[in-house]
């Protein structure tokens, strides 16, 4: 009798990324890929629509990253697995992930073998993690270190703060932050405001800094 498919949403904003890991997920008799978004924000929308099993999603990019998405899909879909494949390694952000419920964490030099490992373990209800994350999560568990004066700070906005701090750092205006949240103008200037003052900072570019430094906004875009 044959095994239902594992149905699964690829999330990348880089085309050959995505599509190279669909190819290597749809060569597996027992997995499907339904479909594929590039960026946090489409993923959000494309879970809600299909429902799949599993969603496989980096963390860095644009419109809403990785960790805002996981989020909002584990509020209302909680059933849903998500694995983060990412190219960063920050403890602020596997911590944070790990705590919002997600099944697994790889680095984006695992191989095609320890990513299928990942989802079935996710749709047996355990957490796979790259070898080199889980030292980290055990070198910091013995040794642990205060975390830095950024990320803690970074730590205090809101789900919609880092919204909009993302857009603000990717160079969008107010206008067009205000066109993609459907908020009024006055909204996103209360916002950044209150961004500015969470972050002790004065500037757009300082954002952009901080932004770069969390690995929030990819650098050469």
């Amino acid at each position: 009798m044959p095994t239902e498919s594992i149905n699964i949403l690829v999330v990348d904003d880089h085309t050959i990324v995505r599509q190279g890991l669909a190819r290597l997920l749809e060569e597996q008799p027992d997995l499907s890929v339904v479909g594929q978004a590039t960026n946090g924000r489409e993923a959000v929308d494309l879970t809600r629509e299909l429902k799949p099993d599993i969603v496989i999603m980096d963390i860095a990019m644009p419109r809403m990253n990785g960790i805002e998405a996981a989020k909002r899909i584990h509020k209302h879909l909680p059933k849903i697995k998500i694995i983060i494949l990412s190219m960063y390694s920050h403890e602020h952000y596997i911590q944070e992930l790990l705590e919002t419920g997600v099944s697994g964490y790889l680095l984006k030099d695992s191989s095609g073998r320890d990513i299928i490992k990942a989802i079935h373990a996710a749709m047996n209800d355990e957490t796979y993690l790259s070898p080199s994350i889980s030292k980290m999560l055990v070198d910091n568990y013995l040794s642990p270190k205060k975390g830095s004066s950024i990320v803690e700070r970074y730590k205090q906005l809101s789900n919609r703060e880092r919204e909009v701090f993302q857009l603000i750092a990717e160079g969008h205006s107010t206008r067009q932050i205000a066109d993609i949240l459907y908020v009024s103008i006055s909204t996103i200037k209360s916002h950044r405001a209150k961004i500015m003052e969470k972050l002790k900072i004065n500037s757009s570019v300082k954002l952009i800094h901080i932004a770069i430094q969390l690995g929030i906004v990819d650098p050469e875009l």
